[in-house]
């Protein structure tokens, strides 16, 4: 069914545009409002359709040309072909309404969304997946034409888990990425080496994660199914030799059915263990603050929107030099030590424990001496004995996962009843929920949205 000249009017759910039939809501993938469309529906449901653009009768003015020859199909940077000034403006916009409509809280002004510095090559880390099923564009049957023999280096596209599709050039992080990811691409073809088929749960290459810093560190793993070590010394030897910018090489050997890694055994092939991130200090005269960050560690993927929301961190919370702070998914530690010099205690709590060694470890570093690490999930290690062991706590700065916080943390946050929470996330829909349930006990006083991810329907909202 084709829905003929559909007026787009807003942007709504993982940035499709929004058109009305009659009285049903539309999405449309790839529509921006201004857009004047046809569109095919692929979807339906009672209370709306979904769609894809058949023709455009009226381009929006927002619209520009993208800039990557994957988009549509990647699915990684929906917004390039809209202008950056409209994409802050619509992820500013969705934080105020899951706010007001999910949440239903009062909240007061927004501050401006601080944009990125840059809005290609802003990335620290990528993952790419190796594939023996390569994505490929439908013919004019509509059926794909795949062969076991098609490999492909690259992302799965949206909604499909079995295929991938091969990138050639990704604008997301600096070089040598896209050389690396493409040198190890031919170096299989020339070595017949084979892909992994994630329905057959065969094949020797898996995935590959790529991570550097601004300080001109890269740090490169290579995820094997079978522990084949002739195989895999000798393409590690190459990768090498041809790139010497590498300062951190790792192997994993990994045969379980998904792709998580994280309990994982990391091997270093070359170089250091670890890769080294360095900011100012956040004040005037304070000293230089480094990250030791491991092949496991989360880090903000963006570092130079990382400085910013450290900063942003310490101007919401207003320290007066004596506050005990909980610092609640601390991962390695760099909110907790950006702040350990402007307060009198840190309690770091982590559910990973490469992370706490890390951050530990970065504490030293930093010649931090305030701060515990404390291992466990919040909603475990939260209980009244241990907050009562700790003392009272006057600032909870809280950086969950997109699912948001298990009820049992916020339970517990209205529980120790601290002056002021600030709530860092990258999902405002969750982030709403949780809100609303700490709205019987505190109120939303500032917001400030920081765009971490240009071109994309993500960003980053801190909540005081």
């Amino acid at each position: 069914m084709i829905l003929d000249n559909l007026e787009i009017t807003d942007i709504g759910d993982e940035g499709k545009g929004i058109a009305r039939s009659g009285n049903m809501v539309v999405f449309i993938r790839n529509a921006i409002p201004g857009d004047v469309v046809d569109a095919m529906i692929i979807r339906k449901k009672k209370s709306f359709l979904e769609g894809i653009i058949s023709r455009i009768h009226k381009n929006s003015p927002l619209r520009i040309e993208p800039f990557c020859d994957h988009f549509g199909t990647c699915g990684g940077c929906r917004w390039q072909h809209m202008t950056y000034e409209s994409q802050l403006h619509f992820k500013q916009k969705h934080v105020e309404d899951c706010l007001t409509r999910i949440g239903r809280i009062q909240i007061p002004g927004i501050r401006p969304i601080l944009p990125s510095p840059f809005t290609t090559g802003y990335r620290n880390k990528l993952e790419f997946t190796f594939s023996s099923r390569k994505w490929k564009a439908p013919d004019e049957t509509g059926k794909q034409q795949s062969s076991i023999k098609d490999i492909a280096v690259g992302f799965h596209p949206p909604g499909i888990f079995d295929k991938v599709l091969d990138i050639s050039t990704c604008h997301l992080m600096t070089e040598p990425s896209n050389r690396i990811r493409n040198y190890i691409r031919e170096y299989i073809r020339e070595h017949n080496l084979t892909c992994y088929d994630i329905r057959r749960q065969e094949g020797f290459m898996r995935t590959m994660i790529v991570r550097n810093t601004t300080t001109g560190n890269w740090m490169v793993v290579v995820v094997f199914r079978d522990h084949e070590p002739d195989k895999i010394f000798l393409l590690l030897e190459m990768i090498t030799r041809e790139f010497p910018e590498i300062t951190s090489l790792f192997y994993v050997t990994h045969q379980k059915s998904n792709d998580d890694i994280s309990d994982q055994v990391f091997h270093l092939f070359s170089g250091e263990p670890f890769i080294t991130e360095s900011f100012p200090g956040l004040r005037a005269g304070d000293p230089e603050i480094y990250f030791r960050i491991g092949p496991a560690s989360f880090f903000q993927t963006n570092s130079h929107q990382a400085l910013r929301l450290y900063k942003s961190v310490i101007d919401l919370a207003g320290f007066q030099g004596n506050e005990v702070v909980y610092d609640l998914y601390s991962g390695i530690g760099s909110i907790a030590i950006s702040i350990a010099r402007l307060v009198r205690r840190v309690i770091g709590i982590e559910s990973i424990p490469s992370a706490v060694e890390d951050a530990r470890i970065n504490s030293m570093l930093n010649m931090i001496n305030n701060i515990d690490f404390y291992h466990g999930e919040a909603e475990k290690l939260l209980t009244l004995e241990f907050i009562a062991q700790q003392g009272k706590c006057d600032v909870v700065i809280t950086d969950p996962p997109r699912a948001g916080m298990h009820e049992t943390v916020v339970k517990a946050l209205l529980q120790m009843n601290p002056g002021k929470i600030i709530y860092i996330s990258c999902n405002p829909a969750t982030q709403a929920r949780d809100i609303a349930m700490l709205v019987p006990k505190y109120h939303v006083s500032a917001i400030q949205p920081i765009d971490m991810f240009p071109h994309t329907t993500h960003g980053k909202n801190q909540y005081c």
